[in-house]
């Protein structure tokens, strides 16, 4: 499996694969008009709420997972088949397009972030819209073994919040029932993952970042959502930490219930 982040010399040198623009936004503003006005060449649009996620309610979070039939057949018709590798991109870091990278490297396709995407892209940009060739995507299950349960988030021993640190300590909470943070749960907001040049941290200074964690380290990861705590999983990977778990209704699904919140650092 080719590494989980790469650089846009690496993307060069593959010019076969699959590039998927996956910038999405909170705020209101149109992913889809973004990807008009200028998108890495030959690249596609996969639309969060269409691809990547269920509908959202209170039991299951907002963004739930997809069910396996509508992640394969929004990936078929982007023209990601069972052999394809691809690359995913957005303007946050990969805060975004960590989502379908993840998805995909849970079930054992190749795909990788592209470190710094938009940020960082130094080529030029295309308005023109691909018309990808549908391919053979086959559905398989969620690995249960990549998930983690409310009731796991609630009681596991290693817990981190990729949330901004305010959300964390319920200063502000913009978009869920209730402010706070899962009781236990330690602050890793996703920004650490990154230098100031907006690519990742070099696999070094990631293990330093989570100097606690190792290899055997059973971590579960929660966002918002459940899409932003993709960006942990894929750091502690680059890392060389190995494989850690997704809590996948992350806070709107913790929120939603009346389970006890904490504040505070």
């Amino acid at each position: 499996m080719i590494p989980p982040v790469i650089d846009a010399d690496w993307l060069a040198a593959h010019p076969d694969v699959v590039i998927l623009d996956a910038r999405y936004y909170l705020d209101g503003r149109s992913a889809a008009d973004a990807y008009a006005q200028g998108h890495l060449p030959g690249a596609v649009r996969v639309d969060m709420d269409e691809v990547l996620a269920d509908p959202g309610s209170p039991e299951r979070g907002r963004h739930p997972l997809p069910d396996p039939g509508r992640f394969a057949a929004g990936m078929s018709a982007l023209g990601v088949g069972d052999d394809a590798t691809v690359v995913a991109y957005d303007d946050a870091g990969g805060a975004m397009a960590g989502r379908v990278v993840w998805l995909l490297r849970m079930l054992g396709h190749d795909a990788a972030l592209l470190d710094g995407g938009l940020r960082t892209w130094e080529g030029e940009l295309s308005s023109a819209t691909p018309t990808p060739e549908p391919a053979t995507f086959t559905p398989g299950p969620w690995p249960d073994e990549a998930l983690a349960t409310i009731d796991e988030a609630a009681t596991g021993s290693f817990v981190i919040d990729a949330r901004a640190p305010e959300r964390f300590r319920g200063d502000s909470e913009p978009m869920d029932p209730r402010a706070g943070h899962i009781p236990g749960a330690r602050s890793f907001p996703l920004g650490g993952n990154l230098g100031t040049d907006g690519r990742f941290l070099s696999p070094d200074e990631l293990r330093d970042r989570f100097a606690e964690i190792d290899a055997d380290t059973d971590v579960i990861s929660y966002c918002g959502s459940g899409v932003t705590a993709c960006h942990n999983l894929i750091a502690m990977e680059y890392a060389g930490l190995g494989a850690k778990r997704l809590f996948p209704g992350s806070w709107s699904q913790y929120a939603a219930t009346d389970r006890p919140a904490a504040t505070g650092d």
